[in-house]
């Protein structure tokens, strides 16, 4: 590991992380757009394939908490090296998987990768300048999404050129040259919460996501209705309820309930959820649109190719957009930021929804909704970090993005059953059905912007203070106040 007294640069430090955080989003949607390809040459059945997405998903949204507090617990820089170890791990797995089981397993390996981004948000705030927390953590959450998005753009071209195993043989290079300069240059932690894992806590969390996101991954195909999917729903409450009840109770919680009721944060997850609603079903369906036959009087019949380009203006838009949230952050507060993306992305449904008769109009749309998306998951980023204390950041921006993950379940689920409610005499789906999907999801983003408007109201955010910074403090509502020693970290200044 990189020396305590001699600490790396912050711009190497940056380099590492973007590296790490972009080969973690590529593995996220990679996969999606040759589910077809993976079930013919694995011999497989079309819903026994859907669990190479859903055991990752699973396995993210348990491990990204769990490793961002053991992080927060034993060292950042350690955990992240031992994060993209498993990321590599499991790449590697799946590339030389010859049946589907296998490949299931090495999905749930790769899940473990969920910790990237907590750790990298983390390091990012023990290591870099203050005036340059909002702008690195901006980009890293940019590059989160954006890497989702070329994942399903890049799919097509690697395919096309080798095959798909590559598909996990790049991103386990790109991994395990990541996870070697992480080790060589990333400094060891200055912040650390002594403790321990809490273990009833973290198999209960385990146990109703599971119960909640087989129960939405599932409910296309057993049935909305079905006593299977009512029994799982009834067991993730239970659970969650139980679970709640645990944390608040132990003494070394793995997370922090006071921390989740904070006003910066419920809000900030709330508007999350539903973002990851609009964005994980786009990504899953938008392709799956275009590809349709022509003869559905709908669809464009589009490779796996053409129908990613559709989505590249979005990546565009939203990185680039990303790197200037901040900036806007700065003149307007991250609350109006927040709010300005979720209506943006508003637009972008409306426009997926009655404008789909040319190429040119879903191209408009991505890229409006880029834009809404780079707006908003900066900006929520750094009012996450800005809004717990220095050895909080961990979970709590794992946390943020679980519950993104979360939101992005349930919005492919509600898209499945809503396009495939009546479908055509072919089998195919009506337009009708995804015109109703694409509307719904819009509805998902203008409830964001409401809820968003519940963000603690901000301005003109002056910088982000450090431990020990004697002018500006976090208490419970989220607002900054003048302190003394020992403070928080705060990114806008309460009106």
């Amino acid at each position: 590991m990189a020396s305590e007294t001699r600490r790396t640069h912050h711009q190497v430090t940056f380099a590492v992380l973007a590296a790490s955080v972009t080969a973690y989003a590529l593995l996220q949607s990679l996969v999606t757009p040759v589910l077809p390809t993976i079930q013919a040459d694995l011999h497989t059945t079309q819903n026994t394939v859907t669990w190479v997405l859903t055991a990752y998903l699973l396995s993210a949204s348990i491990f990204t908490p769990i490793m961002g507090r053991i992080g927060d617990m034993v060292g950042k820089e350690r955990v992240f090296v031992a994060t993209l170890g498993a990321l590599a791990a499991g790449s590697l797995l799946a590339a030389l998987a010859g049946n589907v089981q296998v490949m299931i397993i090495a999905r749930v390996i790769q899940g473990i990768g969920g910790g990237v981004l907590p750790l990298a948000f983390g390091i990012i705030r023990d290591e870099f300048p203050r005036e340059k927390l909002s702008g690195a953590i901006g980009a890293i959450a940019s590059l989160s999404a954006v890497g989702a998005g070329l994942g399903i753009v890049l799919a097509g071209p690697i395919v096309n050129a080798l095959d798909y195993h590559w598909l996990f043989w790049l991103p386990m290079i790109l991994t395990v040259a990541a996870a070697v300069a992480a080790a060589v240059f990333v400094p060891r932690s200055p912040v650390r919460t002594p403790g321990r894992i809490s273990w009833a806590p973290a198999v209960l969390l385990s146990a109703w996501l599971v119960a909640l996101l087989v129960a939405l991954s599932q409910a296309p195909v057993w049935g909305w209705g079905s006593s299977r999917v009512i029994g799982l729903f009834t067991a993730a409450v239970v659970l969650a309820v139980g679970w709640v009840e645990i944390e608040r109770r132990t003494a070394t919680p793995l997370i922090d309930m006071s921390m989740m009721r904070r006003p910066a944060v419920w809000t900030n997850n709330l508007v999350a959820l539903l973002f990851g609603v609009g964005m994980y079903a786009v990504f899953a369906f938008l392709p799956e649109f275009v590809q349709s036959p022509k003869s559905t009087g709908y669809g464009f019949g589009a490779s796996i190719t053409q129908s990613g380009l559709i989505l590249l203006p979005m990546s565009v838009t939203m990185f680039a957009v990303g790197l200037w949230s901040n900036r806007l952050a700065v003149r307007l507060g991250g609350k109006t930021v927040v709010l300005a993306g979720a209506l943006v992305g508003t637009v972008s449904m409306a426009l997926l929804a009655f404008a789909h008769t040319h190429t040119w109009e879903l191209y408009v749309a991505t890229a409006v909704m880029g834009a809404g998306f780079g707006l908003a998951f900066a900006a929520m980023s750094s009012l996450i970090v800005s809004a717990v204390p220095a050895e909080q950041t961990g979970v709590a921006s794992g946390m943020n993005a679980n519950i993104r993950t979360i939101g992005g379940s349930i919005g492919a689920a509600l898209m499945a059953s809503v396009v495939t409610a009546s479908p055509a005499a072919d089998g195919l789906p009506r337009e009708a059905g995804y015109t109703h999907g694409f509307a719904l999801l819009g509805a998902a983003l203008l409830i964001a912007a409401f809820a968003a408007v519940l963000i603690p109201v901000t301005h003109r955010p002056s910088r982000i203070a450090v431990s020990g910074d004697p002018e500006y403090a976090v208490p419970a509502d989220g607002a900054a106040t003048p302190a003394t020693a020992g403070s928080t970290v705060v990114g806008d200044r309460a009106e």
